[in-house]
């Protein structure tokens, strides 16, 4: 096995003290007063024998890890697999790794996975959490380490915060649905507390009440794809005269295909569909689905703006940002007009949902 190379043997082989080739590793020649000559020797020698710095060492001299920390209730949720696919990308840009996992409804291993990260000596993190584990969050919001919060508000705990504007992306939805004809929309959720949910009800139920319409709300207990999918079939044939729906998440939005695919072998031209979130099957299924997007790229680089400046420590600790960015609705042909019969000759388009 070849012997890994140190900094010690790098400075034996060009007879000089290891302080000097850590000054010059760490990019502080210029700082040391280090001439360029001796600079250059080093990093040639350096690039020569392929040298690369151990990263924990280095966060324990620099009080550094250039690591980062992203906890969220399930990564492999198609929303926050892409806010990660976005957030990796700036990171590195920046030198910075994160650190992926998923806590699940367990505070348990919330704590757990903070107690790891601890020990990892992470730089911040970045957090979104599903219901009921406000008190650990805020346990790590005291705790004085940069964070910053995304996807759901936590009233009581002042941190930093980047979420979508729920409520008008909801509302605007519904208003397309009665503009297009459907006066009989339903909105079907979960049964939770957790403010992004309750934000998307509220805009929903706004539109309805202010286009006069009457409320179709359905909210579910997820215990697991059966018990939903047997939930809104039985929702639907209790309520024939609803004749659009809009699903507050994207998984309800899955539930709800398998359900109206089991009740009918396919999808009713006389029913609109709504999903909030959008993924790349929903383009492609027939009819297309309609879909509230959540600009993900654009959180992703507004959570790292923020954490970046705590980093920093730019800003003042005793202030705190909540960036509310709005959703665009994409327009496909689960939502065409009812006067348009030919459904295939829809034409797609996009909405901007700031209201």
């Amino acid at each position: 096995m070849t012997k890994k190379i140190s900094i010690k043997d790098i400075a034996q082989r060009l007879n000089l003290s290891t302080t000097t080739v850590s000054f010059v590793i760490n990019g502080k020649a210029k700082e040391k007063f280090i001439s360029k000559e001796v600079t250059a020797k080093i990093l040639n020698l350096v690039a020569e024998v392929g040298f690369r710095p151990n990263s924990f060492a280095k966060g324990l001299r620099t009080g550094k890890s250039k690591t980062i920390g992203f906890l969220v209730d399930h990564i492999s949720d198609p929303f926050f697999s892409g806010i990660a696919h976005f957030l990796e990308e700036i990171a590195a840009k920046h030198g910075y790794k994160i650190l992926f996992s998923s806590t699940g409804k367990e505070k348990t291993k919330f704590t757990e996975l903070v107690e790891v990260f601890t020990e990892r000596r992470v730089d911040g993190y970045i957090v979104a959490t599903a219901v009921g584990m406000e008190e650990e969050v805020k346990k790590l919001v005291d705790s004085d380490v940069p964070i910053v919060l995304f996807d759901r508000y936590l009233p009581g705990i002042p941190a930093d915060y980047v979420l979508v504007d729920n409520f008008a992306s909801t509302y605007k939805a519904t208003q397309h649905l009665f503009e297009n004809g459907y006066h009989n929309c339903a909105f079907i959720t979960t049964n939770t507390e957790e403010q992004q949910m309750t934000d998307r009800l509220e805009g929903y139920r706004d539109a309805v009440a202010d286009h006069g319409g009457k409320e179709f709300i359905f909210k579910i207990k997820y215990e697991g794809t059966g018990s939903i999918v047997n939930a809104i079939t039985s929702f639907l044939h209790a309520h024939p005269q609803i004749d659009a729906i809009i699903f507050a998440a994207n998984y309800l939005t899955m539930e709800g295909l398998r359900a109206l695919k089991k009740s009918n072998g396919k999808l009713r031209d006389d029913l609109a569909l709504v999903s909030f979130d959008d993924f790349e099957l929903l383009e492609f299924i027939s009819p297309a689905i309609t879909a509230i997007q959540q600009p993900m790229e654009k959180i992703a680089q507004h959570i790292m703006k923020l954490l970046l400046a705590k980093l920093a420590q730019n800003n003042d600790e005793d202030m705190f940002s909540t960036i509310n960015i709005p959703c665009v609705l994409n327009i496909r042909e689960s939502s065409a007009a009812k006067v348009q019969l030919e459904r295939p000759s829809f034409r797609a388009e996009s909405r901007n949902l700031s209201r």
